[in-house]
């Protein structure tokens, strides 16, 4: 197992917080907001894609599985890095330590394969019909969500059986690959090397030229129906979904590449403290944003999801004893009943 260490006082200063007080307090505060904003944004965004589970296109059941990713890497990690942060040590030492880096790890391959695969079949969706017609059904998406998850499982679990390791990071208060283990052995150089390549480089590029290719295509199909005067309603709706998958890649992007920087730098500085603890935590806590933004990008470009969620609010609201009550006073003076009174339940058209 990682971390293995005969000597007690480096395992303590290992799992210490090189912080101070004061900046623990405010790393947890600042990822107990992060927890809460993900819930509720991903809750929302998990219960009314059930709401309307018969009606989800193939790029949906691809945003479904970036919710859960980041739903349940904020319900099921994050409140360790929190509860650590309030007690100035990492808590649980090697166990949650191996937990925690292999938990989020996973959720970490998981969300940049889903927004490789969001981005990818946004791509043969807008320049190829045809392929998206017959591939990319709902079956299809689910076998990739079920592909993208063992992939990320397996190549996570290689550090428990000796290609590379989780181990605190320098600030103390979060685990990670142990990216500085490219110096100790051929088997951890090859694991560092191929995560950064393969599963960080690769998929960048892949999001970045999907994104800019279908950008260039929509807007220059755009241009031509401009051009001669015509108005299609379909491609302005296309061009919307675009741009709102395009700030979701991006968003997730630029939220990762500081941490990814410094990580990199990390590989090739053999002594531990080339860089200020906080220019560990910063690029870290901004990492974990990504998990905030995405429910308001779907609720701000997607109209579907907006009108479901009034539709959801007032359903609640009913539950809770929103009913309207009317009152009619019939001007015939032979009425047995002149007054009627009629209890109406607010519901969603």
């Amino acid at each position: 197992m990682p971390l293995n260490s005969s000597d007690d006082n480096r395992t303590d200063s290992v799992f210490s917080s090189k912080l101070t007080p004061a900046a623990d307090i405010c790393v947890g505060l600042a990822i107990l907001c992060v927890v809460l904003l993900s819930v509720l944004g991903n809750g929302l965004v998990l219960v009314i894609c059930y709401r309307r589970r018969e009606k989800m296109a193939g790029s949906e059941l691809l945003c479904i599985n970036l919710a859960v990713v980041d739903f349940l890497c904020c319900v099921c990690f994050y409140p360790l890095p929190i509860l650590s942060s309030f007690h100035h040590v990492w808590l649980g030492e090697n166990i949650t330590c191996v937990y925690y880096g292999l938990g989020c790890f996973v959720c970490g391959l998981c969300g940049m394969f889903t927004i490789t695969a969001i981005s990818i079949s946004r791509y043969l969706k807008t320049c190829y019909s045809f392929v998206n017609t017959v591939w990319l059904k709902g079956s299809n998406i689910w076998l990739i969500c079920c592909i993208i998850w063992l992939v990320s499982a397996v190549w996570s679990s290689f550090p428990l059986f000796g290609w590379g390791e989780y181990v605190p990071e320098p600030y103390g208060l979060s685990c990670t690959i142990a990216w500085r283990n490219y110096h100790s052995s051929m088997k951890d150089a090859f694991y560092v090397i191929c995560s950064f390549a393969c599963f960080t480089l690769v998929p960048v590029l892949l999001i970045v030229a999907s994104q800019c290719l279908i950008l260039y295509k929509v807007s220059r199909f755009s241009y031509s129906l401009s051009a001669k005067g015509i108005r299609n309603n379909l491609r302005l709706t296309e061009k919307r979904i675009s741009v709102m998958f395009f700030c979701i890649s991006l968003g997730f992007v630029i939220a990762w590449a500081p941490y990814a920087v410094v990580s990199f730098l990390f590989i090739f500085h053999k002594e531990p403290w080339y860089m200020a603890p906080e220019g560990f935590v910063l690029p870290a806590l901004f990492a974990k944003s990504s998990h905030i933004y995405n429910p308001f990008i779907y609720f701000y470009f997607n109209k579907t999801f907006r009108r479901e969620l009034r539709c959801l609010l007032l359903s609640s609201y009913r539950r809770l004893g929103g009913n309207r009550v009317g009152v009619h006073v019939s001007v015939d003076q032979q009425a047995p009943h002149p007054i009627h009174i009629q209890l109406q339940e607010r519901g969603c058209v």
